[in-house]
């Protein structure tokens, strides 16, 4: 007497690998903020608060609109004759534009440094100096 054959494959399932004890990998560092996007944020904060257009700052500083966009979205690295002009258009000087960048930086650096048990919410009032 002969067996027919099945046209299909005979499936032998493995044992699953016995089970390791998890151990929770170490969070990596926070990412160090790039240059680019805090000057980006800047620029884009500051056109915000003025209520101006992508359009009225690109033309005011002869960028082309599609390329201050991206520069606001920290897309592209500006040179700093770019960085210039978006600047003035927003009447800020050059070291104005860096030195909020640099304060921006300061700020998340402070807070990456911070330790987590601390509750303290940034100061978000408005500071005058003479």
């Amino acid at each position: 007497m002969t067996h027919p054959m099945s046209d299909e494959a005979r499936v032998i399932p493995l044992r699953p690998a016995p089970a390791r004890p998890r151990t929770p990998e170490p969070e990596p560092a926070p990412r160090e903020p790039l240059w680019r996007d805090l000057v980006g944020e800047v620029l884009r904060r500051e056109r915000q608060a003025q209520e101006r257009t992508l359009k009225d700052v690109a033309d005011e500083a002869r960028i082309s609109l599609p390329y201050l966009s991206e520069i606001e979205r920290g897309r592209k690295e500006a040179s700093s004759e770019v960085l210039a002009a978006a600047a003035h258009a927003l009447g800020l000087g050059l070291g104005d534009l860096l030195s909020l960048a640099h304060g921006e930086l300061s700020r998340r650096t402070a807070e990456r440094r911070r330790p987590a048990t601390v509750s303290h919410r940034p100061y978000q009032g408005l500071c005058l100096a003479a």
